[in-house]
């Protein structure tokens, strides 16, 4: 049977993952159970075209995508990922702070050594461990994307499907598990909140990470040009940008000795040199704000494109090996988080509400950890301090520690 070929050019991809991120938003409103479980809109559209791709496989239509714009979308937001490594930030948090942050860098060491054994003893490619492992739990779907290509460099195969197929499972995993773990340790114990404003994720985070932003200065399009030369967002823009093209030449540097790692590596390191030199002189007037809001755009974006080209049909003969790997993984970051994340973090009534966080954002995302102790708190009582420490790792610290522990992971057996 001769099946037809489609060929999309890069401004017909750009314009699918527009429409792929209106979709995913549309049936978040009419399906919400996916809501609640903090599916991201990106990933109900990308799975939507996934779905599609493979009903038309071979059969009425198969599809070809120009997916250049992809991998730049993917660079942009892990390099917005460097620029939110401010040292201010940890600082700021205090030693508690400190602590939660090494806590969750030892979950994602465990979940990286327990992935590989686990793959070693089914007699699976270790590599195929590791991405049931931080990559995805931790990491969410972003990561999981981003990673993708470098596993099926490596001889992984349908190593970006397996990749996503793992991080959904973490994200259901981590919504449907983080609030029970927290609510269990409060209950348990007896305890109760210390009183303080009942605080949305949103205000707690925003308070400290958008503190020491320059104010912002907006130019229309009819302003003058001095003005639109000087407003922020396009400040940020062309900072973001330079930390890119400097970001190939350290990649490049680093491949040369040999190492394997994605393409965004040395773009994010690049970036958080240069927001700490920011932090410290104020030459970019960098804004976290409008970076988290470049990043937003760029996340969403790069995940319905990357999610196009999902291969669904070669997950078969993975999926009770990967399942049982999944499962021990729920496991571990169930114990880390009600014995020593609870006990180290002062056994007290924000140290439950932080380990149903650190659950949530362990095994899925940063906005599973909100949801669940959003609703902890609904339930037993403010818990500030809590949203402040899980908001500030969770959102701008963690991603950028398990980058560089899943690209030593990778190199370790080279």
């Amino acid at each position: 049977m001769n099946v037809p070929l489609w060929k999309f050019n890069p401004v017909q991809v750009l314009a699918l993952a527009c429409f792929g991120v209106a979709v995913g938003v549309w049936l978040k409103k009419k399906v919400p159970v996916l809501d609640r479980l903090n599916i991201p809109a990106s990933v109900v559209g990308g799975l939507v075209y996934a779905l599609a791709a493979l009903a038309l496989r071979d059969r009425l239509l198969n599809l070809e995508f120009d997916l250049v714009l992809r991998d730049i979308f993917m660079v942009a937001f892990f390099t917005t990922i460097g620029m939110s490594a401010s040292l201010r930030l940890v600082k700021q948090g205090g030693q508690r702070l400190l602590l939660y942050f090494g806590l969750a860098t030892l979950g994602i060491a465990l979940e990286n050594v327990l992935g590989v054994v686990a793959a070693r003893v089914m007699g699976l490619d270790p590599l195929i461990g590791l991405i049931a492992g931080s990559v995805t739990m931790a990491g969410g779907p972003a990561t999981a994307l981003a990673f993708g290509g470098t596993f099926e460099s490596l001889g992984v195969t349908a190593g970006t499907t397996l990749a996503i197929a793992c991080a959904i499972a973490g994200i259901v995993a981590g919504g449907l598990l983080g609030g029970f773990a927290g609510g269990w340790l409060i209950r348990r114990r007896g305890l109760h909140t210390a009183g303080g404003p009942r605080l949305s994720a949103e205000a707690t985070v925003e308070a400290v990470a958008y503190a020491a932003d320059p104010p912002p200065t907006v130019a229309s399009p009819v302003a003058e040009e001095a003005a639109r030369e000087h407003a922020s967002l396009l400040n940020n823009v062309v900072a973001l940008g330079v930390a890119m093209g400097l970001g190939t030449l350290v990649s490049r540097a680093l491949q040369n000795l040999g190492l394997v790692l994605p393409a965004y590596i040395g773009a994010m390191l690049c970036a958080a040199f240069i927001r700490n030199l920011d932090d410290r002189f104020r030459f970019a007037g960098i804004s976290q704000r409008q970076m988290d809001m470049v990043g937003n755009i760029s996340l969403n974006l790069f995940i319905v494109m990357a999610l196009l080209t999902l291969q669904l049909w070669e997950l078969v003969h993975l999926a009770v090996p990967v399942l049982v790997i999944l499962l021990l993984q729920v496991v571990l970051v169930m114990l880390l988080c009600m014995t020593l994340t609870f006990r180290l973090m002062g056994r007290d009534y924000d140290a439950a509400v932080m380990s149903g966080g650190y659950c949530g954002f362990m095994l899925g995302t940063t906005a599973n950890a909100m949801a669940c102790m959003d609703e902890l708190v609904q339930k037993f009582g403010p818990a500030p301090q809590a949203f402040l420490i899980v908001s500030l790792v969770g959102a701008f610290l963690i991603d950028f520690t398990n980058a560089l522990i899943i690209t030593n992971a990778i190199n370790l057996p080279r």
